[in-house]
């Protein structure tokens, strides 16, 4: 459990540095601000998964933007979560950068990748029946075993409308197999 006067005291420091840096923004007002933000921007990207470099990279680039950007802060009182959100946001754009690297084989020895009946062309005729945003999603999810997070940042939506395509999309297809399943059954 923290101690209370450790949270005041982080408290003053902060409001102090912030107000200091919003007030007159030169370098030594920035490097306190810096100084008191970057351990928590850190934190905040390695509890989202992010491993030490990359929280750093990504705690230098939302410094950046902050020193570029405070004279467009309207409500003072808000900095903290505005530093959060372009460190949400820098976040993002990092995953959304990310592509997954392509296996290579060799195109001379393939000779039908999708004949009728075989999984992947059935697979392929499922997907018609979805929405395009949904059936990325779901490529994404199970066929690249991505995570939410990475796929609400791949398709710059949040983390919740992810996993609700997901969802959506695995309910639809049920409904279809269900029904192809019960066709042949009655053919046969």
């Amino acid at each position: 459990m923290t101690n209370p006067l450790i949270l005041r005291s982080r408290s003053f420091r902060e409001v102090a540095a912030t107000e200091q840096f919003l007030q007159s923004p030169d370098n030594k007002s920035f490097t306190e601000l810096f100084l008191t933000f970057r351990p928590q921007l850190m934190s905040f990207f390695r509890a989202l998964g992010c491993n030490s470099d990359l929280s750093d990279d990504l705690s230098q680039e939302v410094m950046l933007t902050v020193y570029q950007k405070s004279s467009q802060l309207r409500d003072r009182t808000r900095f903290r979560a505005w530093l959060f959100t372009i460190g949400r946001n820098a976040l993002h754009r990092h995953y959304k950068r990310q592509s997954p690297e392509a296996d290579s084989f060799d195109f001379d020895t393939l000779i039908d990748p999708n004949p009728p009946g075989s999984p992947a062309f059935e697979f392929h005729r499922w997907m018609t029946v979805l929405k395009p945003h949904e059936s990325e999603a779901l490529i994404l999810r199970f066929l690249e075993q991505r995570e939410y997070h990475e796929i609400a940042a791949a398709q710059s939506i949040p983390v919740g409308t992810a996993q609700w395509r997901v969802f959506n999309a695995k309910k639809k297809l049920a409904t279809r197999l269900r029904a192809g399943e019960l066709r042949k059954r009655e053919a046969a």
